[in-house]
């Protein structure tokens, strides 16, 4: 059985290699992730290396094993999933749940997951947009573009975020933006790639292009010109 503290770090490995899109990290990111010392990191991946979890080495960085692979995926099912169960059974708000998952995560029993996940109607993704790996470890896709990479008239929704602290999300939610709201970009600003949107017919803001990167979309007008990237 994977050790707890092994689990944070594969979950953060996968985390930070998959957001680079190139499957490998190092100390210092992985330390800035973390909020550690590259020491003490450093000491935890002479284990993870020792149990076949991770390949490490100065020139290379640090990559999973396919052992480790697959563990990390089940760290972050159980993670994404009691993140769903808190927000759809439980109410909480998605800003809200990232650190009880944390601890809930812990809780070594795949009968008490399956059925958490079952409660919350057997989501694909979680709260934030994050796909949820099946019990194979296998991901469901989404076509889901920055909100940044929109134009003018675009007609979107919203499909998750790529930053998940708890101050971007509170920011967010005094926006009053969410999970699956469907926004209208009024206008993109080329001065500093700021964006005004209108939303739920009430609300208009004018996002930072920082903000607008960091909040995933897919167009729901065809033709609209907006870049899949």
């Amino acid at each position: 059985m994977i050790k707890t503290s092994d689990e944070k770090y594969l979950r953060a490995i996968y985390q930070v290699s998959t957001s680079e899109k190139i499957d490998k990290t190092t100390i210092s990111e992985l330390a800035y992730y973390l909020d550690l010392k590259p020491p003490t990191v450093l000491e935890r991946l002479k284990i993870l290396k020792a149990e076949k979890l991770i390949t490490y080495t100065k020139t290379n960085g640090i990559a999973l094993t396919k052992t480790g692979y697959k563990e990390a995926l089940n760290v972050i099912r159980k993670h994404r999933v009691w993140e769903t169960f808190l927000v759809k059974v439980c109410k909480f708000g998605w800003n809200e749940v990232h650190e009880l998952a944390e601890q809930l995560q812990n809780i070594n029993s795949e009968k008490l997951i399956d059925r958490i996940f079952t409660l919350s109607g057997e989501p694909k993704f979680d709260p934030h947009g994050d796909p949820i790996p099946d019990k194979a470890g296998v991901l469901p896709t989404s076509q889901r573009r920055p909100l940044l990479n929109s134009v003018s008239g675009c007609k979107c929704l919203v499909l998750g975020v790529n930053e998940d602290s708890a101050e971007f999300l509170n920011y967010l939610t005094e926006l009053k933006i969410g999970l699956n709201d469907k926004l209208y970009v009024e206008k993109i600003f080329s001065f500093d790639g700021s964006v005004k949107i209108k939303y739920k017919n009430t609300y208009s803001a004018v996002l930072s292009s920082k903000v607008a990167e960091q909040i995933l979309i897919t167009c729901t007008k065809a033709g609209c010109g907006c870049k899949n990237k």
